[in-house]
């Protein structure tokens, strides 16, 4: 078995680096590729991602770049390139942990769930940066439990894990930026897919620290579950 692991990184010269140090380091029972996709950086974060290719040459890095086109469109450019049986998102900014990566992965490996997200709510000691943040998060899920009729407690979180049948369904999507989750969110639910969530560790950053999610990212969110509760889906 393989673990894809996708991190879209866009401007994150600051902790790109030790991002793919931690992911790097972690230690899994599943062999790992770690497909990096640099969405039209303007900083130093190719040649961080480049030197550290080098610097770490047994750990399968693969570094894609492309135009600046979104969160989304990065996500599918890694994914269409990915080879594992298990895809999980990373971001590169350092919020969320790679050793949380095993209990992820878990119920995918025992076959007991296909999806598996990771919870930052159901951990009560994570804090948020600033509580719109928090109250944003809880609006976009309270949406998705309506409309979808689940249970959800931490739709917009980072870490989603998927098993490789679903890969259809995430290249596919229509979304390129932020609301590409819930877009595919809607669509897996719709499909009669059942979600898993396992408590993370999270650590926010703030907006000064490069923080790049805005309070209409979670009112398109919402726009889009809309949308996706009544849109024809293939």
């Amino acid at each position: 078995m393989k673990l894809s692991i996708i991190i879209p990184a866009y401007n994150e010269e600051k902790t790109i680096l030790k991002t793919l140090e931690e992911v790097v380091a972690v230690t899994l029972p599943v062999d790992k590729e770690i497909i990096i996709v640099n969405d039209g950086s303007t900083d130093g974060t190719e040649q961080i991602i480049e030197n550290s290719i080098k610097k770490f040459p047994e750990s399968n890095i693969k570094l894609l770049s492309k135009k600046n086109g979104g969160k989304g469109s990065a996500l599918k450019e890694g994914m269409r390139k990915s080879t594992g049986d298990i895809i999980i998102i990373q971001d590169a900014d350092l919020e969320y942990d790679p050793n949380d990566y095993s209990k992820l992965i878990k119920p995918i490996l025992e076959k007991k769930a296909k999806i598996v997200y990771g919870s930052r709510i159901k951990n009560k000691d994570n804090k948020y940066s600033h509580i719109s943040f928090l109250i944003g998060g809880i609006g976009v899920t309270l949406a998705t439990d309506v409309l979808y009729g689940v249970f959800l407690t931490d739709e917009p979180t980072c870490y989603k894990v998927f098993h490789s049948d679903l890969k259809d369904i995430l290249v596919n999507a229509e979304g390129n930026g932020f609301e590409w989750e819930p877009e595919i969110t809607a669509k897996i639910i719709r499909k009669g897919y059942k979600i898993k969530e396992i408590p993370i560790n999270y650590y926010p950053r703030t907006k000064k620290e490069g923080k790049k999610i805005k309070w209409s990212d979670g009112v398109k969110a919402i726009e889009t579950l809309l949308k996706w509760r009544f849109k024809k889906i293939n």
